[in-house]
């Protein structure tokens, strides 16, 4: 999968031209249904403890592609593209310095929140897989949608979790700075459905410009813990958030990647 060049060599593109999105995963814990933000804790209910009542196998990289959900999977008008195309999805908006004058204990917060930066543009929230990994893009006209299905089995994903539970506290809203320009960056928790063993969802919203004109990137992001695999999900684009695919993604895919674990077929898709 591409990585995040060097800021220096980096040629930084118009959030506007042929898809602005990037795209990644992240998980959720439930929370509140009006869309405020939701207290950062893990999935179980019970900060930094780990629950993983779901025996599974070891994920190769077959039955990782097997899990992968299609079309069907998700609502709305998605269309599957290319997996060379979806691997190189970064969105420029990301790109950027966090200000760390903008937080009370400055380092460590501001550390937080440009690793949250980072990792979406990398396409690595929860750490880099250590085993089997597929991913799979779609688009619906200016928005785009990238899934994951990942092993973590000499990594603990929980821990990523159990961070991601921290950031609507910690980057609620802070500034990044790249070149001559200011964006300001929001971050709330949002509820997923109940699925996997663990999960924890975000949204996160830049604001700056694309193009000499303002613009505004709100990516829903949820991850979805299963044993020492996980799914992840990272959905939206200029047009606003596309939060009834995520959670539509995040029950059937958690579903499809039980199943695989389990030595079962996944079942039909509904549409």
């Amino acid at each position: 999968m591409t990585r995040r060049p060097s800021r220096l060599v980096r040629v930084v593109s118009s959030a506007l031209t042929a898809g602005t999105l990037l795209s990644t995963a992240a998980c959720s814990d439930d929370g509140g249904t009006d869309g405020t933000r939701v207290s950062g804790v893990t999935a179980s209910q019970v900060a930094g403890k780990r629950q993983t009542p779901s025996p599974t196998a070891t994920l190769s990289t077959d039955g990782a592609r097997t899990a992968l959900i299609t079309e069907a999977d998700i609502e709305d008008d998605w269309t599957q593209v290319k997996d060379t195309e979806a691997e190189n999805w970064h969105d420029s908006l990301l790109i950027g310095t966090v200000d760390v004058s903008d937080f009370l204990t400055a380092k460590a917060q501001a550390s937080d929140c440009q690793r949250l930066l980072d990792s979406l543009f990398d396409d690595d929230l929860l750490g880099r897989p250590s085993g089997a990994s597929e991913l799979r893009g779609f688009e619906e006209g200016d928005s785009r949608l990238l899934y994951q299905v990942a092993s973590y089995d000499r990594t603990d994903p929980q821990d990523s979790l159990n961070w991601m539970g921290t950031l609507p506290d910690k980057c609620d809203q802070f500034t990044v700075t790249d070149g001559n320009e200011q964006r300001t960056v929001q971050v709330i928790g949002i509820p997923l459905p109940k699925a996997g063993d663990a999960r924890q969802g975000l949204r996160v919203t830049v604001q700056g410009s694309a193009g000499g004109d303002a613009a505004t990137l709100t990516l829903d992001v949820a991850a979805v813990r299963v044993g020492d695999d996980a799914i992840t999900v990272t959905a939206g684009g200029l047009d606003g958030d596309e939060n009834d695919s995520v959670e539509q993604a995040v029950r059937e895919g958690a579903q499809r990647l039980k199943d695989v674990l389990a030595g079962k077929s996944p079942a039909a898709s509904p549409n």
